[in-house]
């Protein structure tokens, strides 16, 4: 496995990225707009359509929803780059490197990227009204990608607490510079916790803000597929930087879980030697 220097390196790289997630911009600031338009003029099964998306978060947090993993392929893309360790579960996974775990993830990355365009592009044509649909449609792809990032570093999605750090995951994408500085701490304190899955639910007591600030932070993305048949270019492309933004997070942050953990490993085990 990769040295102590090699770790370091790992863990300077992703502390550079998080120092690089800035604030909101601009348009980012104006994201709400869209959606005082479909309060106004959308009919009420839409905007309840919207409003499922809280039901979502909370369903998924408890049993996973319809969100599944495909976890036997991703350790298969796993073994074609592991070619001297037979890898059958995720326990397997301290034999894999950081750098095929990388590997992995950023072909995740790529390939919900391209589903993501094409969602963005079909659901463009309608305008008002498809938009109103291609939300929970890109929520849904968001938890799945997530969870294939998780598997790829060896974590398992079915488990609640994994569950309530992919949230975090997605909240973290959505926030502003405070937001995410928040977000950060209740993470690395899902990390420290694991073992206590009830005192990490209080970290998502504010779960209503999860989905608001996931909602309006797309909300400029989604501003120009308001426009019939033009909104299939401006969806398509919403869509995709979305989902590559949402996936280089899962990525980051699941790759510092592991990075810290091979660190731990490594004092554990010159602690060891130093005590005999």
């Amino acid at each position: 496995m990769e040295s102590r220097v090699e770790l370091y390196a790992y863990l300077d790289s992703i502390e550079k990225w998080e120092k690089d997630q800035g604030g909101l911009w601009f348009w980012e600031k104006v994201s709400r707009l869209p959606f005082k338009l479909l309060d106004r003029f959308t009919p009420q099964k839409l905007q309840e359509k919207i409003g499922l998306l809280l039901d979502e978060v909370g369903h998924f947090v408890q049993n996973g929803g319809k969100y599944l993993t495909n976890q036997s392929g991703i350790i298969k893309k796993i073994n074609d780059k592991t070619p001297n360790h037979a890898i059958e579960a995720l326990a397997d996974f301290k034999h894999v490197s950081i750098e095929t775990m990388n590997t992995v993830a950023k072909g995740l990355r790529q390939s919900s990227g391209n589903i993501a365009t094409a969602q963005g592009a079909s659901t463009g044509i309608g305008g008002l009204f498809t938009l109103a649909a291609d939300i929970p449609l890109l929520l849904g792809l968001s938890f799945k990608t997530l969870q294939d990032i998780a598997v790829s570093y060896g974590y398992d999605p079915t488990e609640k607490t994994e569950r309530i750090f992919i949230i975090k995951c997605l909240q973290f994408a959505s926030s502003d510079i405070i937001g995410k500085q928040a977000v950060l701490n209740d993470l690395m304190s899902l990390v420290d916790q694991k073992e206590r899955p009830k005192e990490m639910m209080s970290l998502l007591q504010g779960w209503r803000e999860v989905v608001f600030t996931y909602r309006d932070s797309i909300g400029w993305k989604k501003l120009f597929q308001l426009v019939p048949i033009a909104g299939m270019i401006f969806g398509a492309f919403a869509n995709r930087t979305m989902i590559h933004d949402i996936a280089e997070t899962g990525a980051m942050l699941y790759q510092k879980r592991r990075v810290l953990e091979r660190l731990h490993e490594c004092q554990t085990i010159e602690q060891q030697q130093n005590d005999l």
